[in-house]
């Protein structure tokens, strides 16, 4: 099988990889690039543990072709803190205890960023619709509804 070099900014590090024909987003992620915060889950677009974000717009990664992102800027959740200092999602996450395995957390985080990013104020309904491709198995949702509406609610920032 021949390979392409593909280019990318990953969480605005400039990224330059070989892929195979048809290899998944989340396939290069993670062997190629390093990067364990998008989680294979499903493998079928199922489950939202593997969500990143591709120019600004959730993306399941594992039914991404990874040639498709030539160019693009992706963002997972392994960008999200400045240093030591939590994304305000994160920091929300923590406080209504809304990871529990953490599986689906960096899926779910990505998803609410995504809303969060454009809709600053959103309703308990829009983040249920958000959140809606994301299977958590732990929490039974409330605590993550909760934690996205509270950061939304205290006006954090949410783009980088």
């Amino acid at each position: 099988m021949s390979k392409k070099p593909l280019q990318f900014t990953l969480n605005g590090a400039n990224k330059a990889v070989f892929v195979e024909d048809g290899q998944n987003l989340l396939d290069v992620l993670r062997r190629e690039v390093g990067d364990f915060a998008p989680k294979y889950g499903c493998g079928q677009g199922t489950c939202g543990s593997c969500t990143v974000l591709i120019d600004g717009k959730p993306h399941l990664s594992c039914l991404t072709l990874a040639e498709r992102s030539e160019g693009a800027s992706i963002e997972t959740a392994s960008g999200l803190a400045d240093g030591p200092d939590l994304h305000p999602l994160q920091d929300a996450f923590m406080e209504h205890f809304a990871a529990q395995c953490g599986y689906c957390t960096s899926g779910m985080l990505m998803a609410a960023k995504a809303l969060l990013d454009h809709t600053p104020t959103p309703t308990r309904e829009e983040v249920v619709e958000a959140i809606a491709g994301n299977v958590c198995r732990c929490t039974g949702y409330e605590p993550i509804i909760n934690a996205i509406l509270d950061a939304a609610a205290r006006g954090r920032r949410f783009s980088a």
